[in-house]
């Protein structure tokens, strides 16, 4: 199994991309302005997209790649997501006001776009693949996700605050090999950080004690203009977790 980074910024500019993972050739993990990375041919062979939640980050290309994509493939796209936020992208983006509803097109018995509701706890099964929600602690409903191969795991956070169900799931993975979790603001904007339901890295250290595994970490979501400072002071509180800044276009092969 290969995860490939599309994006793993807070916002855009330059070669900043937002959050995206590439699972193998066919699976989205969320689906930011990373995706735009990804050649047509690429794009085209997308089936599945898993989506933390509904904000506009995590969300900005599916309409745009089931749009480029759908005179190109046979088979639908499958969303995977709570139906909370299923129910928010159809009210606010495939809605035909802001873009066509896809989950009606060509008709409704048999849309390019389908949705499949994902439930904590519930593991979704594609080939060898296991990819599990988790909990999280979001201003929207969310989720973060357990991406198994079998042999090894990566947990993602999503975008959280503290959130203690996250652990108790996380340190119940017994073959846990890497942990991504967002911290997008600096200690000088934690209430700012409270109030967004973000981490900031004193948020993040306390959360990281959390953990009773060992697991490489990573940390992305960092807002841009701030990242070396935030970085600075993750690697200063959580030193002893050895976290390093997630990047565009890592691979995880696991």
């Amino acid at each position: 199994m290969q995860v490939r980074i599309l994006g793993c910024s807070g916002g855009i500019g330059g070669a900043l991309r937002t959050t995206s993972m590439l699972l193998d050739d066919d699976i989205l993990i969320d689906a930011g302005t990373g995706v735009s990375d990804l050649s047509i041919a690429e794009m085209t062979a997308i089936d599945h997209i898993f989506v933390t939640h509904s904000h506009l980050d995590h969300i900005a290309s599916i309409p745009l790649l089931v749009d480029t994509v759908i005179g190109m493939r046979e088979k639908h796209i499958t969303l995977h997501a709570t139906r909370e936020t299923w129910q928010i992208l159809k009210k606010h983006i495939f809605n035909w006001e802001i873009w066509p509803d896809f989950s009606v097109i060509p008709h409704e018995a048999d849309p390019f776009l389908r949705f499949s509701e994902i439930r904590l706890g519930e593991t979704v099964m594609l080939g060898t693949r296991r990819i599990t929600p988790l909990p999280a602690n979001h201003v929207v409903p969310a989720v973060g996700f357990q991406i198994d191969s079998g042999n090894a795991s990566l947990a993602f956070s999503g975008d959280t605050t503290t959130c203690d169900e996250f652990w108790q799931v996380v340190n119940r993975i017994e073959n846990l090999k890497y942990l991504i979790i967002e911290t997008a603001f600096s200690n000088g904007e934690i209430a700012l950080a409270k109030t967004s339901r973000h981490l900031c890295p004193s948020l993040l250290l306390d959360e990281l004690h959390k953990l009773q595994r060992v697991a490489d970490v990573f940390i992305t979501h960092l807002k841009p203009g701030e990242s070396e400072e935030i970085m600075q002071q993750v690697e200063r509180d959580a030193a002893d977790y050895n976290p390093l800044p997630l990047q565009h276009g890592q691979v995880f092969e696991f």
